[in-house]
């Protein structure tokens, strides 16, 4: 009996590892690990995070998505203005250059969900669809944190924007 709680809990815990290496493949783009910060109860907005790599030789660019948990699919970039962290939607979506990593971290660029229509809970896997200008539509699932937390290896507050190398 100990020998079969001993594999049971291997198991379970390699299940937990492998819920954080999700990818998905749109033409020349990789999509690497979505993730969300779980909310607060009564908050109306979440952020979505990941890294998107262009293997292509021709730019694309993140033009919008959706997710049923919102009402509305943004994708904004923050930035310090003066000491100020200001959040802005891009209007014109998310350029990937070819041969580029562009990561959607905290403190950076990301998806915002907003008009939450229920709260976002560790743990939870959140449907959703990415839109590209020229590489079309994906479904990914993000993998939901504990609030403030980030997955284990996965993207931190950005220090930059762009990771221009591999």
């Amino acid at each position: 009996m100990k020998i079969l709680a001993a594999i049971a809990l291997g198991v379970a815990m390699l299940a937990a590892n492998v819920t954080w290496a999700h990818e998905y493949k749109l033409g020349t783009l990789h999509i690497e690990h979505p993730w969300a910060r779980a909310t607060p109860k009564g908050t109306s907005v979440g952020g979505g995070y990941m890294k998107i790599t262009n293997t292509g030789t021709a730019p694309d660019r993140l033009i919008g998505g959706s997710s049923p948990i919102s009402g509305r699919f943004e994708i904004h970039e923050m930035s310090m203005d003066n000491g100020v962290m200001r959040m802005r939607p891009l209007k014109d979506g998310l350029e990937i250059k070819p041969g580029q990593t562009v990561e959607l971290a905290p403190g950076s660029f990301h998806i915002m969900f907003v008009d939450l229509k229920q709260p976002i809970k560790e743990g939870d896997r959140v449907k959703g669809t990415l839109v590209f200008e020229k590489a079309g539509s994906v479904d990914v699932e993000y993998a939901a944190v504990g609030v403030g937390g980030t997955p284990k290896g996965g993207s931190q507050p950005a220090r930059g924007t762009q990771d221009h190398g591999h």
